[in-house]
């Protein structure tokens, strides 16, 4: 019979081990899932040392999602890492109590964008009986997207803390890394800002006389299009000049057109707003004598501007209770677009929201989805188009649109339901963010 010194340390070694290799359940909540699948991988996982446990070389079940399956350059993903089933149940005849671990863990990235994405979860899971099975638990984080194109997520490495007598330590890696890939984003490419701008040197002038124009913010060495506009629609009088290597430009244009409005300057073979400057507004003045006889009549179309309006400035969305889990949820006040401006180009209307505040805690920003919605007035030329269901938060998402058209302009009403994931033991209080939106 061993001595009850012996036996202690026996007993303090068997439950620190399986302590160590316990793991937490709960975490954060995902993100929806794009095409995200579990996956199996070899695991090898080591005990502290003295815990006088064997390494344990298992079978890890885990799947990653991300809340953005379709992310721009620029934009920031949010990733669950969740092992679905552990490498190991717990090996002793011991009871493990509850909140006493926290996981930490790695993504993989590859594809068009390499690295690792940093996870980690909460301090709590839920007791674990001797010889039970540990239960799932979850990481998260974050990465910014560098670059465009197919990236894969897959899960990495992982480790178990654990706070019960001792500070203890049980990494768990991958035998055989990369393991399977579990989800698959695709992202695009973010182009920059349209800064090209033109000037012209008059506002007005007799048919078939040339008017200056300068501008700058076009790409080096460019060929850039000078062409004039009646409305909606591109003229015949057209010239084009070879941007400088500051992007500049500076030439001329001879305008004929009686029904000339403005004049426009463009990158590649027709107009786009991406890639061009303009209208900036230009009379033709018919100075042909009148016949005798006859009366000139003459008159004018004033361009507008883009504009928008709401219904009111305030939501008040619906109460969820304290460990119920449910989404809070409620309706944009209804935003009236007006697009008075005669030119082609369409717009966009963008929201991004702040994180959700009160004395006693916060909801990040992330968990605010919309299902926006857009009507468009009879005898607009342009129609309106819905953003996407999904994420608002505070990289933010597209509400409504019109495409860049040969006629364009119309009046428009956007509006989108509202829903506000609120974690389950979220603090009692009254929550506030602010959904700002921008048109452009």
């Amino acid at each position: 019979m061993g001595s009850p010194r012996r036996s202690r340390r026996r007993r303090w070694a068997s439950l620190l081990g399986a302590t160590a290799l316990a793991v937490t359940a709960g975490g954060a909540l995902a993100g929806p899932a794009g095409a995200a699948v579990n996956v199996d991988f070899p695991t090898h996982c080591v005990p502290p040392p003295f815990a006088g446990l064997p390494p344990i070389d298992g079978t890890t079940t885990a799947r990653i999602t991300v809340d953005n399956t379709s992310p721009e350059v620029g934009d920031t993903v949010a990733v669950t890492y969740t092992v679905v089933t552990p490498a190991a149940n717990n090996p002793t005849a011991l009871d493990l109590p509850a909140d006493i671990m926290t996981p930490t863990g790695l993504v993989t990235l590859g594809g068009a964008q390499t690295g690792n994405v940093t996870v980690a979860g909460l301090r709590s899971n839920p007791p674990v009986p001797g010889l039970g099975a540990f239960p799932s638990f979850s990481m998260n984080g974050t990465f910014t997207v560098t670059s465009p194109g197919a990236i894969t997520l897959s899960p990495g490495d992982y480790n178990i803390h654990t706070s019960y007598i001792l500070e203890l330590d049980t990494p768990c890696t991958v035998i055989n890394p990369p393991a399977p890939v579990s989800e698959t984003i695709t992202a695009a490419a973010n182009p920059p800002a349209n800064t090209r701008a033109i000037s012209l040197g008059s506002a007005s002038g007799a048919p078939g006389a040339a008017v200056a124009v300068t501008g700058s913010g076009f790409t080096p060495g460019a060929t850039v299009t000078l062409a004039g506009r009646s409305g909606a629609t591109q003229t015949a009088d057209t010239a084009s000049v070879v941007a400088n290597g500051q992007g500049n430009i500076s030439s001329s244009l001879v305008v004929s057109d009686l029904t000339t409005t403005g004049v426009v300057a463009y990158e590649g073979s027709a107009w786009n707003s991406a890639v061009g400057a303009g209208p900036v507004a230009y009379v033709v003045i018919n100075d042909q004598p009148i016949p005798e006889g006859s009366q000139k009549l003459t008159t004018a179309v004033r361009a507008g501007i883009l504009s928008m309006s709401q219904a009111g400035d305030a939501v008040t969305m619906s109460t969820v209770d304290v460990g119920s889990g449910q989404a809070s949820t409620g309706a944009l006040n209804p935003v009236t677009v007006k697009d008075f401006r005669g030119g082609p180009a369409g717009w966009s209307l963008t929201g991004k929201v702040t994180d959700f505040s009160a004395s006693g805690g916060k909801i990040t920003a992330d968990k605010l989805s919309w299902t926006p919605a857009c009507t468009t007035k009879a005898g607009s030329p342009s129609t309106c188009q819905a953003g996407s269901p999904g994420v608002v938060g505070s990289a933010g998402a597209t509400l409504a649109s019109t495409p860049d058209a040969t006629v364009a302009g119309g009046e428009f009403t956007a509006s989108a339901g509202l829903s506000l994931d609120v974690p389950a033991f979220t603090p009692a209080g009254t929550y506030s963010g602010i959904l700002t939106l921008t048109l452009s």
